[in-house]
């Protein structure tokens, strides 16, 4: 797992992933093993679509086999938005690691994720 130096970077690509958030946990951002690129995780917002049902909303990353939990059970009330991550509280996802979502229900969380590729 390379961690490129973000000093001597040449180039970076803004990038936005959105998913439906199902009770399977699921990449929104993947950094690909030897991808020699850093990802710089800007915002992830997830939204309730459900009219009257709050929802439970996981984030992880998982690095190693392991997932390291960001949200843990987080519940989002209805027709209402929560964000995850911000500006004021980026990561990183290095070579091989991943930004995986779950959720207590399907079809009821939808996430937008905004990113950094840097190279």
């Amino acid at each position: 797992m390379a961690n490129p130096n973000i000093a001597a970077l040449t180039t970076i690509n803004g990038n936005t992933q959105v998913q439906a958030v199902t009770t399977s946990a699921a990449a929104i951002a993947t950094n690909p093993s030897s991808s020699g690129m850093i990802l710089k995780i800007n915002s992830l917002i997830i939204s309730n679509i459900h009219a009257t049902n709050a929802q439970d909303v996981t984030v992880d990353l998982f690095r190693s086999a392991t997932a390291y939990k960001i949200i843990n059970t987080v519940s989002v009330a209805a027709d209402t938005s929560f964000t995850a991550i911000d500006k004021t509280l980026s990561i990183y996802l290095l070579e091989g690691d991943t930004l995986r979502l779950t959720a207590s229900n399907n079809s009821t969380l939808q996430a937008i994720c905004s990113f950094e590729e840097i190279s």
